[in-house]
């Protein structure tokens, strides 16, 4: 029997029960079979301790209590865990704020315009004077 750490080890997808996947492979594998399979991913909900854990949205809770990931079960007690949908959050004002900017990109085109014509102007009196010679 392989062990659990053993990358070799068989996983069953939890999109499709028909693909086994090795677990060296089972993080991509889950986002590529997630896009092929919107319908069931929608019916599946992510453990909190474990990305990898896709259960069903019912059995969630029980996931949570009996997860062998579980390492702080006080994160999660006495929270309810509903699946609306995400309440739009206001920004908080923070304390620190950024200075104005003082640089003027425009003046620098200017200047840098102003110096390429004159070495364009040079470069062509070296020119012409290089052909009178």
């Amino acid at each position: 029997m392989a062990g659990v750490m053993d990358p070799e080890r068989l996983i069953p997808c939890p999109y499709d029960k028909n693909h086994q996947i090795r677990a060296s492979r089972f993080p991509y594998h889950l986002v590529k079979c997630k896009e092929n399979n919107k319908k069931r991913a929608k019916e599946l909900a992510t453990c909190p301790y474990n990305a990898r854990h896709k259960v069903p949205k019912r059995e969630l809770q029980l996931h949570i209590s009996t997860c062998t990931d579980n390492r702080a079960p006080e994160l999660f007690s006495g929270t309810s865990m509903t699946f609306s949908p995400k309440k739009e959050q206001k920004e908080t004002p923070r304390s620190w704020q950024h200075p104005p900017c003082q640089e003027d990109w425009e003046a620098g085109k200017l200047y840098l315009k102003r110096k390429s014509k004159a070495l364009c102007e040079a470069l062509a009196m070296g020119r012409s004077s290089l052909e009178k010679s």
